[in-house]
């Protein structure tokens, strides 16, 4: 079946697809302007640092690097002990969509724990603890979070907190990936209090922070809220080929986003383009969605009802054992983007499609 209706000029495959916002195009055009010193020894790069220290309200150390998935590896690599191992949720982005790079380029194990609808808990953490000091085993040594988590939820700040004093307690770190880290931030007050309140002030040691999923053409930084766990971390970026030569590009992008808090709008938007499309499609009772705390939603679609929205404007299969889907917004979805997809879903729904 197919849907006779115009489709949403922006999808709802994943805030991956969106383009760069025009304020970071603009500070890229700036960037390009003359010569500067590669590999971080420029002004974009210092004035990116200090924004960044600002953002936290402390002193920390910031790394610029290419993607998610590396910031991630460059994260676990500084944190990881002789027979290391990062504890995480078998949802966990580590686990589950990046080929086992912890594994190949760390040379790290992951002890995956059941997520609790995308969430890891402090038990979890005790679970994997019996392990220590037994030189047979695997040693946790880092606990990965990530924020808003694989399944849209979002983690409460004392639920961070409590993640980390049984981390600590145990003599682990707490690393938090945060490739959708604004969207979290805007779930839980939209600020920089919030954003600290579920990060510094709950115990966290260090953020992959992310960038491309937020308005940026690419780019992510590894902060390490305690300066003192990044010691040797920019001998390791370059060892894990994330070291930008030309890194006044990446780092502009994080000034322009951090700047009058544009980083928080672009997720305020993105978040509220999902709560408005779960309020045109929740009196639908077999789509079984739940209210987004971020900026994604999961339905439940038989195969036919998704292969012919899938065709008309396309989204990922999520969990194929339970047919649920992912519809995700960006920073540029519009209203008008929001109500032709819910009119399509609709269509599919009343067999009009």
């Amino acid at each position: 079946m197919a849907i006779d209706l115009p489709a949403p000029a922006t999808g709802f495959s994943s805030d991956n697809s969106a383009g760069a916002h025009p304020l970071v195009l603009e500070a890229l055009a700036r960037a390009n302007a003359g010569h500067a010193l590669a590999y971080g020894n420029d002004p974009y790069t210092a004035a990116a640092h200090l924004a960044f220290d600002e953002l936290f309200g402390r002193s920390v150390e910031t790394l610029f690097v290419w993607n998610g998935t590396g910031g991630n590896v460059l994260a676990l690599a500084t944190l990881q002990r002789p027979g290391g191992a990062v504890v995480c949720t078998d949802s966990a982005h580590l686990h589950v969509d990046e080929t086992a790079a912890p594994e190949r380029v760390v040379g790290t194990k992951l002890l995956t724990v059941p997520h609790a609808n995308g969430k890891l808990l402090p038990h979890h953490i005790a679970s994997q603890a019996a392990a220590l000091g037994v030189v047979h085993h695997a040693q946790p040594c880092t606990v990965s979070i990530t924020q808003a988590t694989e399944y849209g939820t979002v983690y409460s700040p004392a639920e961070v907190a409590s993640i980390c004093d049984e981390a600590h307690r145990h003599g682990m770190k707490v690393h938090l990936d945060g490739a959708r880290i604004a969207n979290a931030a805007c779930a839980l007050g939209g600020s920089v209090e919030a954003l600290r309140s579920f990060t510094v002030e709950a115990g966290v040691d260090v953020v992959t922070f992310g960038g491309t999923k937020n308005g940026m053409m690419y780019g992510e930084a590894v902060i390490f809220l305690d300066p003192a766990l990044a010691s040797g971390a920019q001998y390791l970026r370059k060892q894990v080929t994330q070291l930008p030569s030309k890194m006044r590009y990446v780092a502009a992008q994080f000034s322009a986003c951090l700047q009058d808090g544009l980083w928080l709008r672009t997720a305020a938007h993105s978040n509220a383009m999902a709560a408005r499309l779960y309020e045109a499609l929740a009196d639908i009772p077999s789509l079984a969605i739940d209210t987004p705390e971020a900026n994604s939603l999961y339905p439940t679609l038989v195969p036919a009802a998704a292969e012919a929205l899938q065709a008309w404007a396309y989204f990922y299969p999520w969990d194929a054992a339970s047919n649920r889907y992912r519809w995700m917004t960006a920073w540029d979805t519009t209203p008008e983007d929001v109500d032709r997809f819910a009119a399509g879903v609709r269509a599919v729904f009343a067999g009009r499609a």
